[in-house]
């Protein structure tokens, strides 16, 4: 091939700008797609933010109106009541968060201690304060080891329960139900975009109803029902 024919063909090559798109499509294709990657994994992470700060609410909502029905006495509470209450907030949370296979849900009565009436009228382990705000009882379910950020059942709490400044408080004859929950995010796509945070959300309802605040019972209808200890960490009860 003749040394004019190559430079002929080269002028050709240069003036030809028909692959100039496809170049450059392919060049900005990975940032394209790891812009789309980070944008999927953040919206994913928003989405389980809200169903975690959901499952808290959900929790606490229903820990407030759970209780045997009764017009003659105060409503009653049962291990069962908590354990069932814990076992539907899987459901509500979905199947694909798998809330309590990498979370926790603590639930904590807050109330009023009175020796006379509190723990059956028996004296509270630990010595609460009389007349002051304690946890009467805690229950927990997940297998994340985590403890309460606010304190632990029997614990005297005199500002109530909650962050520093915005604690809430309860009132004699009734009880506030305060929950926290713990999930470790996991990611859709990968970690390396925004880790694998953990996501924290409290809720609290006062009872809604007159309750027996001598304590959980443990027997319902003569059958003993499941207790969500806070010394396990399983993801069903």
């Amino acid at each position: 091939m003749s040394l004019s024919l190559v430079l002929n063909q080269m002028r050709i090559l240069r003036g030809d700008h028909s692959g100039v798109a496809a170049v450059e499509f392919a060049i900005s294709l990975p940032l394209l797609l790891v812009a789309g990657l980070y944008g999927t994994e953040t919206a994913n992470y928003a989405l389980t933010t809200m169903k975690v700060s959901e499952v808290a609410m959900h929790v606490a909502d229903n820990a407030a109106r759970i209780g045997d029905t009764s017009t003659i006495t105060n409503r009653a509470i049962f291990e069962a009541d908590v354990a069932d209450l814990l076992a539907g907030s899987a459901t509500q949370g979905g199947s694909k968060l798998d809330f309590y296979g990498h979370g926790r849900a603590i639930i904590s009565s807050l109330e009023i201690y009175d020796p006379a009436f509190s723990c059956g009228g028996t004296p509270c382990p630990g010595h609460p304060t009389a007349g002051g705000q304690f946890i009467h009882w805690q229950r927990c379910l997940g297998v994340k080891r985590v403890s309460s950020d606010y304190g632990k059942e029997y614990d005297d709490m005199p500002s109530g329960m909650g962050p520093a400044g915005q604690e809430v408080t309860t009132e004699a004859g009734t009880a506030v139900i305060f929950v926290e929950v713990s999930y470790d995010y996991q990611p859709l796509i990968s970690g390396r975009f925004i880790g694998t945070p953990t996501i924290k959300a409290i809720s609290s309802f006062t009872q809604r109803d007159n309750i027996d605040l001598s304590g959980l019972k443990k027997s319902k209808n003569g059958k003993v029902g499941k207790v969500a200890d806070c010394n396990k960490y399983t993801s069903t009860l």
